[in-house]
C-alpha cells in the first residue's frame, strides 16, 4: 500500500515537473506591439513585416513582434508617444515627427543635403546615425534603425512644375518639419502641414493642392488617383525612425537586444533594393494611370534657392556640426 502511495506521489511530482518545463518557454516568449501610419500598399510596411520574420527567427520565438499598419493605433505623433510612454513597443514614422521630440534631428530633412542614395546610406548605417539615433534615449526611445522614405517629390494638381518660379501660390501638404516648411515658403508655395492619414482626403476635396513625397508613398497611398502632376524634385531625402520603448528594451536579454538591431538592418537593406527594383515599374504605372511627370525639372535652380538658406536656419538653432558631418560622409 505504501509503495503504490510512493509511486503516486512519484508520478505528481514528475508530471508537476514535466508541466513547469513546459511553461518555462511561454513566459520567455513576449509580443511586441509595432505601430505605424503607412497604408498596406506600401513598401515600408513590408518593410515592417520583415524586421517582424527576421526578429522571431533571430530571437528562435522567443520574441515576436505583431505589426499594425494604416494608424491603427493612432498618427504619427500618437505612436511615438505611446512608445514612449509604453502603451505600444515599436513606433515606426518618419524623422520629421520626431523633431517635435527632438528637434536636433531635423538635420537629416534639410533641403539637397544628401547627394544620393548612397550618401544617404553611409550616414545612417555609420557613426553619424548612431550618434543622432542616441539623440532620443533621454526622450525614453531606442533607435533600432532606419526605415527608407526615400527622395520626396512634388504632385500637385496646379500646374507642372519645372522650376523653382512654378512653385508659387500651390498650397502643398508638407510634414512639420521647419526646414520643408521654410523651403516651401521661400519657393512662393503654402507649405500646410497636416497628419499623413489625412492626406489622401484633403488632396481630393482640394483643401490643400498638392504634397510632397517619394514615388513609393505616391503610389502605395494612391495620391496618384487624385493628382495631376508628378515633378521628380528629388529635393530632399526622408528617413523613418524604428524607434522602442527604451525601458522595454533595456529589459530584454542583450542576445536579444542584439537581434532586433541586426533585424532592423537587414530589414533596412531588404527594403531599399525594394524600393530601387520598383520604382521605375511604379512610375510607368502611374503615368498610364494618367498622372503627368516631369522626370528632369531644374533641381539646380530649386536647390540654388532653398540649400544655403535652410542650412543656415539650423545652424543658427543647432551649429554646423551635424551638417559639416554629414557633408564630409559623401564619397
Amino acid at each position: 500500500m505504501g509503495s503504490r502511495r510512493q509511486k503516486s506521489k512519484c508520478y505528481l511530482l514528475i508530471a508537476v515537473v514535466l508541466g513547469l518545463m513546459l511553461l518555462v518557454p511561454q513566459a520567455q516568449a513576449q509580443k511586441l506591439k509595432l505601430g505605424h501610419t503607412m497604408s498596406v500598399n506600401d513598401t515600408m510596411h513590408q518593410g515592417t513585416l520583415k524586421f517582424a520574420e527576421l526578429v522571431q527567427a533571430k530571437t528562435n520565438g522567443e520574441i515576436t513582434v505583431d505589426v499594425f499598419p494604416a494608424s491603427q493605433l493612432g498618427n504619427d505623433k500618437a505612436i511615438i508617444q505611446g512608445a514612449r510612454m509604453g502603451s505600444l513597443d515599436i513606433a515606426m514614422t518618419g524623422n520629421p515627427f520626431y523633431t517635435g521630440t527632438e528637434a536636433a534631428l531635423n538635420v537629416l530633412d534639410l533641403p539637397y543635403l544628401f547627394k544620393d542614395f548612397d550618401h544617404a546610406y553611409q550616414v545612417l548605417d555609420g557613426p553619424i546615425g548612431q550618434e543622432i539615433g542616441a539623440m532620443l534615449e533621454k526622450h525614453g526611445l531606442k533607435e533600432l534603425g532606419f526605415i527608407e522614405i526615400g527622395f520626396r517629390n512634388l504632385t500637385n494638381n496646379k500646374r507642372q512644375v519645372k522650376g523653382p518660379d512654378d512653385f508659387k501660390g500651390i498650397k502643398v501638404r508638407v510634414t512639420p518639419n521647419p526646414a520643408h516648411i521654410q523651403a516651401f515658403q521661400l519657393l512662393g508655395a503654402v507649405p500646410t502641414p497636416m497628419p499623413f492619414g489625412e492626406v489622401y482626403m484633403a488632396l481630393k476635396t482640394g483643401a490643400v493642392d498638392g504634397q510632397e513625397n517619394p514615388i513609393t508613398l505616391i503610389y502605395g497611398q494612391k495620391f496618384y488617383e487624385v493628382q495631376k502632376y508628378l515633378s521628380l524634385t528629388y529635393h530632399a531625402y526622408s528617413t523613418s525612425h524604428m524607434t522602442m520603448n527604451l525601458k522595454k528594451f533595456q529589459g530584454l536579454k542583450p542576445e536579444q537586444q542584439n537581434a532586433l538591431i541586426e533585424a532592423m538592418k537587414e530589414a533596412a537593406v531588404y527594403h531599399r533594393k525594394l524600393n530601387r527594383d520598383l520604382e521605375s515599374k511604379l512610375l510607368e504605372e502611374m503615368k498610364a494611370a494618367g498622372l503627368q511627370i516631369e522626370m528632369e525639372p531644374d533641381r539646380a535652380a530649386i536647390s540654388a534657392v532653398v540649400q544655403q538658406k535652410t542650412q543656415e536656419s539650423y545652424a543658427e538653432k543647432y551649429g554646423w556640426d551635424l551638417i559639416n558631418k554629414i557633408k564630409a560622409a559623401q564619397k
